[in-house]
């Protein structure tokens, strides 16, 4: 069975980021070590983490000042993990998982998702799903990334908006596989959005260069199943594709023209699928 380590991010999670990581501590395979983010907490976030690190020798903790809420970060933070976990020389491991303060998994979670991806190295990242609906993307919290893949493609998370799904279309692009494990179980304690009201959703789709008729595809999709986002929230997600204005430089900024000529390619074909139309190219 491969290995893996976990990296989770929290910010004032006294009351669930104990429960959080205990269920990462509690799978039948375990992380090889944690890498915990506490992005500037004024509560008893950093106590509850210390207490942890005290009872386990793979908990590590980075601790941020307090500047305020900011999303931005949170990609800021993944990448400070993997720096640390570079800089201690920590055991290599064959993929990363992030995970959020909110999260609980059941037992078998990694166990089940790493059987999948051990079997089948095409596949770039997989999840598993919170509820009964089916998904073609993996979710942002419990997803498994092939470090291999990763490495060879990013190394580092884009500090932009729309950092989650820029590495999903990478790896089509590159002829990897992205996959939802509907048998791996997981809960999330917050509702989806409830941090953000969609916002990056709509707008990091204008800076990647999403295809209108794409956008249009998920709008429908989301607003008349109402997953995962809500009516309200595809309605939200919409708004922003249409009226985001991209910044010069920096988190809200375009990302360059090469990715966005990838994902455009790879939407144009699938959009051709879907319309039942030829197509030459095999970036699927």
């Amino acid at each position: 069975m491969g290995s893996y380590y976990a990296i989770v991010t929290c910010r004032n999670s006294e009351s669930e980021i104990e429960n959080a990581i205990n269920s990462l501590l509690n799978q039948t395979i375990k992380p090889r070590y944690i890498l915990v983010v506490d992005d500037g907490s004024t509560d008893n976030t950093h106590n509850i983490l210390e207490g942890l690190k005290l009872k386990n020798d793979n908990i590590y903790v980075i601790t941020n000042p307090d500047l305020g809420y900011d999303i931005g970060r949170v990609v800021k933070n993944w990448n400070s993990a993997i720096n640390l976990a570079n800089d201690m020389n920590l055991e290599t491991t064959d993929y990363h998982m992030i995970s959020t303060d909110d999260t609980h998994y059941e037992e078998f979670y990694a166990e089940k998702l790493m059987s999948k991806m051990d079997d089948d190295d095409r596949i770039a990242i997989s999840s598993g799903n919170f509820d009964d609906n089916s998904y073609a993307t993996p979710h942002g919290a419990g997803r498994f990334v092939r470090n291999s893949f990763f490495d060879d493609v990013l190394g580092r998370y884009p500090e932009k908006m729309g950092y989650e799904s820029v590495i999903l279309q990478l790896s089509l692009y590159h002829g990897f596989k992205n996959t939802v494990n509907n048998d791996a179980r997981f809960t999330h304690t917050r509702q989806l959005g409830a941090n953000h009201h969609f916002y990056e959703f709509g707008a990091s789709m204008r800076t990647l260069g999403y295809h209108p008729l794409f956008v249009l595809g998920r709008f429908m999709q989301c607003f008349l199943t109402g997953k995962p986002t809500g009516r309200m929230g595809a309605i939200r997600m919409l708004y922003y594709y249409l009226s985001y204005k991209p910044k010069k430089e920096g988190y809200d900024s375009m990302y360059d023209p090469e990715i966005r000529k990838a994902i455009r390619i790879r939407q144009k074909t699938r959009i051709k699928q879907i319309l039942g139309l030829k197509t030459t190219t095999t970036n699927t």
